[in-house]
């Protein structure tokens, strides 16, 4: 090779290997630093961008967590409310089984309706209970409905019943008969915007009996008013037995519990204005002789469609996904007093002042605790699909972040390796660019 002193070419390309070295020491530096393989899109341009994607869908799982806590958050108040009604509810039936007896004065009653009057009051308390700011169970989060009436089956009564059937001809579900006797007393009593409505009648041999009872249930009377009268009262027509009961708010068919069929009672007025609880029907025989086993198959109509006011959507939507509409929807009944059946528009409290009043009672207590029974399952349900929710949902984080793991993240003993290597290298070219340097000072012995 021609010794030259313009262009030290052994000198520029150990430069030019030197500069390598010193740039894989900075990646090997980087790695290390960061325990990242791939810190930048020229790393690993797919890579990079398959990892950022499992990032975004690794944080949007954690929200979606964090949103399934609060979720289960928001379910444990409402269901504390619920559960706190459905304590006192078990104690207004306590108190309205008392009020029934004789052995109480009137006093006794007026005492026990004091404080009936404040627990019935507290309902309305709990009702109130809010999360963030958000009332829960006044039924602004009740889902869109349509204004529906008051139903009420017997699944007691034989399954041919039919509303021309003869009184003293009923028999039970077991084909047997009530026993219900010409001359026989019939007591139908029940609750309607927080009065209690009661009327007697005298059983005779009558080809219809749930006509006589229609009747009776239409003219029953509160203070000398008549249900009528007051707004409220039952539909003209209860209709034949039917394996269908109605349509519920939602739109939903509702059937009976066993398919078979029954007698349905549907109230007058849709929604809460003509909303009828606590339905009791009630026979002795001429001597003032209770008939039990009679009253078990006739007194035994149930809620089965709780009447509701027309609502729009007011259901709380979790969104407990990663993409979007990944949500569960909510609706929360209203469990205020008045929703329950326990007192009217005008603040008139379910009363327990006669003995009569107290028997509708209890049923109308039985009611509103079969409703918020049914409510607090809903939550219960809900509350533990949320735990299974946020379970799942760690799950997945956790194997989103262990494959985005094995994309990025640096094999720290190979690094140091790499490291080690470079730094070597970079050593050796320093110390070679070093030699090739000195090389071209040998021509200036040529000028001596």
């Amino acid at each position: 090779m021609a010794m030259v002193v313009k262009n030290n070419m052994s000198a520029l390309r150990t430069l030019s290997t030197l500069n390598g070295n010193n740039n894989s020491l900075q990646e090997s530096l980087s790695k290390v630093a960061s325990g990242l393989k791939i810190n930048t899109a020229k790393d690993d341009a797919s890579g990079y961008a398959i990892s950022e994607r499992m990032r975004v869908q690794i944080r949007s799982l954690d929200q979606a967590t964090q949103n399934s806590q609060n979720a289960s958050s928001l379910m444990k108040i409402a269901e504390g409310a619920v559960e706190r009604t459905v304590d006192i509810l078990r104690t207004l039936k306590q108190k309205a089984i008392d009020a029934a007896t004789d052995t109480n004065t009137d006093d006794d009653r007026a005492t026990i309706q004091k404080e009936l009057d404040q627990l019935i009051d507290q309902i309305d308390d709990n009702a109130l209970v809010t999360f963030n700011g958000k009332y829960l169970l006044e039924g602004s989060r009740a889902q869109e409905g349509n204004a529906v009436v008051t139903h009420m089956t017997n699944s007691n009564l034989a399954t041919d019943t039919a509303s021309g059937s003869a009184l003293t001809a009923l028999r039970n579900r077991n084909g047997e008969i009530l026993e219900i006797n010409t001359g026989d007393k019939v007591t139908v009593s029940f609750v309607y915007q927080g009065k209690t409505y009661t009327s007697v009648m005298t059983s005779v041999a009558s080809s219809s009996a749930f006509s006589d009872i229609y009747s009776m249930l239409n003219t029953a009377e509160n203070a000398g008013t008549a249900v009528t009268a007051a707004g409220g009262g039952f539909a003209a027509d209860m209709g034949d037995p039917s394996n269908i009961i109605g349509t519920n708010a939602a739109g939903k068919v509702i059937y009976t519990h066993d398919g078979s069929t029954a007698i349905t009672l549907t109230a007058s007025t849709a929604g809460l204005e003509g909303q009828i609880a606590g339905l009791s029907i009630s026979v002795t025989d001429s001597e003032g002789n209770v008939k039990k086993a009679t009253n078990t198959a006739l007194d035994a109509f149930k809620t089965t469609i709780y009447a509701s006011n027309k609502t729009a959507d007011g259901t709380v939507s979790f969104q407990l996904g990663s993409a979007a509409n990944q949500a569960v929807r909510v609706g929360l009944m209203d469990m205020r007093s008045e929703a329950l059946g326990l007192k009217g528009s005008d603040g008139t409290t379910i009363k327990l002042t006669t003995r009569t009043a107290a028997n509708a009672a209890i049923a109308a207590f039985d009611n509103a605790l079969n409703k918020a029974l049914d409510q607090q399952t809903t939550i219960g349900a809900i509350s533990a699909r949320l735990d299974y929710t946020a379970s799942n949902l760690t799950t997945s984080s956790e194997n989103v972040t262990a494959a985005e793991s094995t994309i990025r993240d640096a094999d720290m003993a190979k690094e140091m390796t790499n490291y080690t290597k470079n730094n070597v290298l970079l050593q050796a070219a320093q110390s070679m660019l070093a030699q090739a340097n000195q090389n071209s000072s040998a021509v200036l012995s040529l000028l001596q």
